[in-house]
């Protein structure tokens, strides 16, 4: 892609783990810069509605978990040694000009290919519980883009927005019921300010689900507590705290447990989003720390939450803390395993 001078001074400005982020969103349409065919490996036996005037938006961070996890992984390595994270991000886009994918070689080399994308399984199995019909792109689903925005790259993100737009509405796609928050806000903020319209009705996954939840026989496997933690997009940017609460207070044998202050709009970040991770590493790691240490103080044995961003992030820093005995699940998960026939 020709890049304006004005896209050029820009880019001199924009860290070197966002220029590979957004490079990897403009030319591959997801985050990672995985090939087309591995994004719709999770949904392999699943079957979709063929109409999809509704259709079910994976995003990137679930379908690509395992892979995002390793990677944040090395940068936080590669940012406590002498190289530095910004080093080993510069090396990457320099392999990637000259045609060498250094992300693929680190996820063969790791074994991360495959991704379980738990939560979209059982986010769909929900979906087709409450009797909801819908289709899903596959391969064809485009990348909402919002990291463009976030990283302040918009007029890449006007011209990703039109794009990704017109591809759904050339798709026939009237309504969208979309799991990760910042795709949620994009699709149902910042791309229709970008195209001059809301033609496409956009919902969160938990919504949906908080709209039907009294048709839906919940009770967790066993008797345990829980706390939630609200995402910062999915409270802040689409004002969803009292859904969730909802949906976990309906399931038989949860007790849900919270922090006094830090929950809801006062919740504090995982250190995770808009690319922060890919820049400051280590910084991201203190604040996941942080979060997972006022979560774990509520006495909860699972941490419950509904971003993907969120997940890696607190499991993070459950790991460094040495909090024993804890899970991060997304709603979805905890969702499924609570059906009762």
């Amino acid at each position: 892609m020709k890049l304006s001078e004005s896209d050029k001074d820009s880019r001199r400005l924009v860290p070197p783990g966002l220029v590979y982020l957004a490079d990897n969103i403009t030319t591959k349409q997801n985050v990672l810069g995985a090939a087309k065919a591995s994004k719709s490996k999770w949904a392999k036996d699943l079957h979709f509605s063929k109409d999809n005037g509704t259709i079910f938006f994976a995003g990137c961070g679930y379908q690509y978990d395992s892979e995002l996890e390793s990677l944040m992984a090395l940068l936080r390595r590669m940012d406590r040694s002498p190289v530095g994270a910004d080093a080993a991000m510069n090396f990457a886009n320099l392999q990637k000009k000259i045609g060498i994918d250094a992300g693929a070689i680190y996820r063969r080399v790791t074994g991360s290919e495959k991704g379980e994308a738990q939560p979209l399984r059982d986010a769909v199995k929900i979906l087709n519980r409450l009797g909801i019909e819908f289709g899903y792109l596959g391969e064809d689903e485009p990348c909402c883009g919002g990291p463009l925005y976030y990283f302040g790259l918009h007029s890449r993100f006007e011209k990703h927005g039109r794009e990704t737009y017109n591809r759904l509405k050339d798709f026939g796609v009237k309504r969208i019921i979309s799991i990760v928050p910042s795709c949620t806000n994009t699709l149902r903020n910042a791309i229709p300010a970008v195209v001059g319209t809301h033609d496409i009705e956009v919902k969160h996954f938990t919504e949906v689900v908080a709209e039907r939840i009294d048709r839906l026989s919940l009770r967790f496997p066993r008797e345990v507590k829980v706390t939630y933690h609200d995402p910062c997009q999915l409270t802040r940017y689409l004002g969803l705290s009292d859904e969730p609460r909802r949906i976990l207070q309906a399931i038989k044998g949860i007790q849900l447990v919270e922090p006094v202050w830090t929950k809801r709009d006062f919740a504090t970040c995982c250190g995770g989003g808009a690319g922060f991770e890919a820049v400051f590493p280590e910084l991201s790691q203190i604040l996941a720390v942080n979060r997972a240490n006022e979560l774990t103080a509520t006495g909860a044995q699972i941490i419950v939450t509904q971003c993907p961003g969120c997940i890696m992030q607190l499991k993070s820093g459950l790991k460094e803390s040495g909090a024993a005995g804890v899970e991060v699940l997304d709603l979805a998960q905890i969702l499924a395993m609570s059906l009762e026939n």
